[in-house]
């Protein structure tokens, strides 16, 4: 796409990790371990604050924006191969909208998934490499989140939890990377309701789009996968549209900076 002060094709440390649309216009995005506003019209990009400037071998991962316009993301170690990392070294940053960024918590492997009960009571984290999902009470007034717990605890077929979002429900979709599957979870009964297979193990993230949020996009990897696998999963990489399911999205939130 050619925006201004990007680096160079390939550079790992400024890849686009999250996107989210803006109130005022245009976007936010987290690249590399910077906040940054896109401009699309322009082809401009601004940075905004640089986080994690001590670890040099980091990156933002997934992000998203809070029903009140804050923008949740986090960042992890940068791999070697695949879910391969030196552990604890990420964090769960905060981007209010007056352009101040608050550290919620550190010792983060891969900061994943993120969304928020219907009620705006709850907010919902994957640390990956916890093979968990988990629930804070969350302060929508305040964005403050406290009393972590577990929710769910993935099974040994569905590997590690990364993308989720939630419906119009309240239940939580869950990608499962090297599972080949999305999970739809009720997080207050702490069980797994449905499962969707996909033609790609490396199931990556979800969330539902379409006029009236009904289908359910899931993307998907093929970094790390050997010939013979990548001869068997020739749709590994591609963005997968899942119709049918019976459950809605919920419009995504806009950051209010």
């Amino acid at each position: 796409m050619g925006f201004t002060h990007q680096a160079s094709a390939g550079d790992y440390y400024s890849s686009v990790s999250s996107v989210a649309i803006r109130q005022s216009g245009g976007y936010v995005a987290t690249v590399g371990t910077r906040f940054c506003t896109l401009n699309w019209e322009d082809q401009s990009l601004t940075v905004l604050y640089t986080v994690d400037k001590d670890k040099k071998n980091n990156r933002f991962n997934d992000g998203k924006v809070d029903p009140a316009g804050r923008y949740f993301a986090g960042t992890m170690a940068g791999e070697t191969a695949p879910g391969v990392l030196e552990r604890h070294q990420g964090s769960l940053y905060v981007l209010f909208p007056n352009g101040t960024v608050e550290k919620y918590f550190d010792h983060v492997d891969i900061s994943n998934g993120l969304d928020w009960s219907l009620d705006h009571k709850i907010f919902y984290y994957i640390d990956s490499l916890s093979y968990s999902v988990d629930a804070f009470d969350y302060d929508l007034q305040t964005g403050k989140i406290a009393n972590r717990r577990s929710v769910y605890k993935m099974e040994k077929e569905e590997y590690i939890p990364d993308g989720m979002c939630i419906d119009n429900e309240g239940k939580l979709w869950v990608a499962c990377y090297n599972g080949g599957r999305v999970i739809r979870l009720d997080p207050e009964t702490g069980k797994r309701l449905q499962t969707v297979k996909l033609p790609a193990e490396k199931t990556t993230s979800c969330c539902f789009g379409g006029k009236d949020y009904s289908e359910l996009y899931v993307t998907s990897a093929w970094g790390g996968l050997d010939p013979d696998k990548l001869a068997r999963q020739p749709e590994a990489g591609r963005i997968f549209k899942i119709t049918g399911l019976g459950v809605k999205g919920i419009a995504p939130y806009a950051f209010a900076g």
